[in-house]
């Protein structure tokens, strides 16, 4: 009985208050987030989640992170981030670009070290869609000759 109680409890959500920050959208696949940074000790938040909740994977902490290391700012800024849409992956490819534009109008003199490492463009890179006779996007039915 205690396993199913607590399998059932929510996580609990942390309402934050992000007034006096800079705001920006960053987009990836089918993921939208919404980023919100300002001065602060390096907190991350998701959704209402610690980074490390939301994101399992170690590799997907490690992609949110990367603008603020390579800034050399992480422990500077609180980022709080809304995401919706999309798996994971273009979640965490969204946060980076929300990221990366926040960091830019908050602070003009990071835009260099960013755009050296292309995180100030979009990936518009989306999945190629169905055509009829086909299997997938490309790949056809087996052929058969007899």
């Amino acid at each position: 009985m205690e396993n199913l109680n607590s399998n059932i409890q929510k996580k609990k959500r942390i309402k934050l208050d992000f007034k006096d920050s800079k705001y920006a959208t960053g987009k990836r696949k089918r993921s939208i987030a919404k980023v919100w940074v300002k001065k602060g000790s390096g907190n991350i938040y998701v959704n209402g989640l610690k980074m490390n909740e939301y994101f399992k994977r170690p590799v997907h902490q490690i992609i949110v992170t990367r603008p603020l290391e390579i800034t050399n700012v992480a422990s500077n800024y609180d980022v709080k981030c809304s995401v919706t849409g999309g798996g994971l992956s273009g979640q965490a490819g969204a946060i980076i670009l929300g990221i990366s534009k926040a960091l830019i109008s908050h602070d003009e003199n990071l835009k260099k070290s960013l755009k050296k490492d292309k995180l100030t463009t979009r990936d518009s890179r989306v999945v190629e869609r169905k055509k009829y006779g086909h299997r997938k996007a490309r790949r056809s039915f087996q052929f058969s000759k007899r």
